[in-house]
């Protein structure tokens, strides 16, 4: 099987992969778990200082990076550049509190010695999405290698680039052969390494669908998993609002990365009251976006990342229309690349597709509450549970409305980001376990209990 990269701007294909057989995962994986013995054998102090040499190298090739990932998936390259950034401070951070972060707690039970520690447990296997290439990557692997932990990735099939060029990084900045490694293969194979057992724990970013498949199969080999998986993050404007921040914030997180991020509003909730002043405010903002050529430094949003993505979003407006909704569409339309340009449905209602799927892709609903105990209703109201907005004037109402949003984040008068900092994750069908901050750098370890009495 043969692996394309293909250009979504362009539609041309940019390079083609030699996909790897099962035999060949098996035997880099074996030379993974050989690697495993003195990656983990070394003090936590010396792993967490490689990772400045791979801050250092995402630093000195910033543009080069930035254009593999506009190439293959079209994200604007200002985007690109900003996501590799994100994958410096993240390496900074480990590379600075990893060691602090695993060292034994000491628990006193008057006994001569009683603490707890975290060792790592193996060959960690991620299977990432392609939204954000790098990003994706970087959150999953450096706390688990951190953590003592080796770690092989089965990236999206559109990005291939993109999971090599992070191999040779690894290798530039020092670090053994083997602790990373990427394979190149089909998700078929994927589940095959899975069902024969040949890792020590799973870490998916992908669909909900993507998540129940790998989460039984990891389960019934008893691996643990950490599964980010989908959203339909509610963007919730009360009546006491700025309603101007909002609108802009609401444009940016809707349309950041041609609306391909799994933390970015979905669904915009606002009371009756200010509905109106809400949407004249976002549909100015939104006409402001640039539309175009991804590596040009004015452009705001670029294509899709997949040509089939455009006819998902087609169906999903269609039904809309069908349920009483007019979609209004702005920007002119694209005769190359695969383009679907920014679009807000005013009217939006909870039994349309829109409302309670993930929809990848620049398209806003707007749904009218009459209050703030309907809005919560309605952002509970569906089976994800990744992020939530909340924008008020009153920060005590905000806070005491964030208690009852169902989510693994809550953002109040801003947007959900993620930071190296503080976990990120899910709950409900938005997944199970957390990435990043010291709850991250735990997931892949044994946490074990040490009593030592005379």
């Amino acid at each position: 099987m043969k692996i394309k990269s293909i250009n979504p701007y362009t539609e041309e294909i940019n390079r083609t992969y030699g996909s790897f057989p099962i035999e060949e995962c098996r035997n880099r994986i074996e030379k993974s778990r050989a690697a495993f013995s003195g990656w983990s054998s070394l003090p936590a102090e010396e792993r967490a200082k490689f990772f400045l040499n791979v801050a250092e190298l995402l630093r000195r090739n910033t543009e080069i990076y930035a254009g593999i990932i506009t190439e293959e998936m079209g994200k604007p390259i200002r985007q690109s550049r900003s996501e590799v950034q994100k994958c410096v401070r993240l390496c900074d951070y480990y590379a600075e509190n990893a060691a602090g972060l695993l060292k034994a707690e000491i628990v006193e039970l008057g006994a001569e010695k009683s603490y707890v520690t975290f060792e790592p447990l193996g060959v960690v296997f991620g299977i990432m999405p392609w939204n954000f290439p790098f990003w994706q990557v970087f959150r999953f692997a450096v706390p688990a290698i951190c953590a003592g932990n080796v770690c092989v990735l089965k990236h999206a099939s559109n990005v291939p680039g993109s999971a090599l060029e992070i191999e040779k990084i690894f290798l530039e900045a020092g670090f053994r052969e083997y602790v990373f490694k990427t394979l190149l293969i089909d998700s078929k194979t994927a589940m095959e390494i899975i069902k024969e057992e040949l890792v020590d724990g799973v870490s998916l970013t992908g669909s909900t669908g993507a998540g129940s498949k790998i989460g039984k199969l990891a389960g019934e080999a008893i691996k643990p998993q950490v599964l980010e998986l989908g959203g339909s993050d509610p963007f919730i404007v009360l009546e006491d609002a700025d309603i101007e921040r909002a609108a802009q914030a609401g444009v940016r997180s809707r349309f950041l990365n041609a609306g391909q991020s799994y933390t970015a509003a979905k669904r915009f909730i606002v009371v009756e009251e200010v509905v109106g002043d809400f949407i004249e405010a976002f549909e100015l903002h939104m006409q402001e976006l640039k539309i175009g050529d991804p590596i040009d430094e004015e452009t705001d949003i670029g294509p899709l990342a997949k040509k089939e993505f455009v006819e998902i979003l087609e169906k999903i407006l269609e039904d809309a229309r069908k349920k009483g909704a007019e979609p209004q569409t702005y920007g002119e339309k694209h005769k190359k690349g695969f383009f679907f340009n920014p679009t807000i449905i005013p009217a939006a209602s909870t039994y349309m597709e829109v409302c309670n799927i993930e929809v990848f892709g620049p398209v806003a609903p707007v749904i009218t509450a009459k209050d703030e105990d309907e809005a919560v209703e309605v952002a509970n109201s569906i089976e994800f549970g990744l992020g939530a907005k909340i924008w008020s004037g009153d920060l005590e109402r905000a806070e005491k409305l964030a208690k009852r949003i169902r989510a693994g984040s809550v953002a109040v008068n801003g947007m959900i980001r993620s930071d190296p900092r503080l976990p990120f994750g899910g709950t409900g069908k938005s997944g199970v376990g957390r990435e990043l901050s010291h709850y991250g750098l735990k997931e892949f370890v044994n946490i074990k209990t040490v009593v030592v009495n005379k």
